[in-house]
């Protein structure tokens, strides 16, 4: 009896998973990569990190610009992802907003570079900011209103206004060592809680 067939078919989904393990392996390489010597670093860095060869992040990524949005794609997925397990990690959902915060604080300060790509005229930036809002602010919601159940933060916080502000504090983070987007950013997490009767 040939089982060919059925032994190709069971290798095929455990190369799509180590295809996906690799391609995660190459943007977490490139974005700490971009984190230290910006999104013009040279590609031999994020092959030298990840520890492969050059041509297969041009395997991968044939252009720059395809592996910029895929590390910014990469990133807000894991920042999404990590609102539903840090709730359930068993922390209350207050903290569980915090840690979520820090996660996006992260995210944005250590985007080194990447705003300034973001508004060229490359047309495959185009659709990345509501690509960014329509996976961020349901995550961070999500926080909120199981903060708010839990009779931890006041019920009217939006979800969109607190990423705004967080945001807007952590512009010029990376420029001033004298500035700590971070100690602020606490300050107003902080500022959410209901006061303890």
């Amino acid at each position: 009896m040939d089982d060919s067939g059925e032994g190709a078919r069971r290798a095929a989904p455990r190369k799509r998973a180590d295809a996906r393990r690799n391609e995660r392996t190459l943007l977490d390489a490139a974005a700490a990569v971009f984190v230290t010597s910006g999104v013009e670093a040279p590609v031999r860095d994020i092959a030298a990190r990840a520890g492969v060869g050059v041509a297969t992040i041009y395997r991968h990524f044939p252009t720059r610009s395809e592996l910029i949005i895929a590390v910014y794609r990469h990133q807000v997925e894991a920042c999404a992802e990590a609102a539903p397990t840090l709730l359930a990690s068993g922390v209350t959902p207050h903290a569980a907003l915090g840690r979520w915060i820090n996660l996006f604080v992260d995210f944005l300060v250590t985007k080194h570079g990447l705003a300034a790509v973001l508004r060229s005229d490359d047309t495959g930036f185009d659709t990345l900011h509501a690509y960014f809002l329509d996976r961020l602010v349901p995550a961070c919601a999500q926080l909120l209103e199981a903060a708010a159940a839990a009779g931890e933060i006041r019920s009217d916080v939006d979800a969109y206004e607190l990423m705004r502000g967080v945001g807007n504090l952590c512009i010029g983070a990376d420029n001033d060592p004298r500035y700590d987007a971070r100690r602020l950013v606490e300050f107003l997490i902080a500022g959410l809680r209901l006061p303890r009767h």
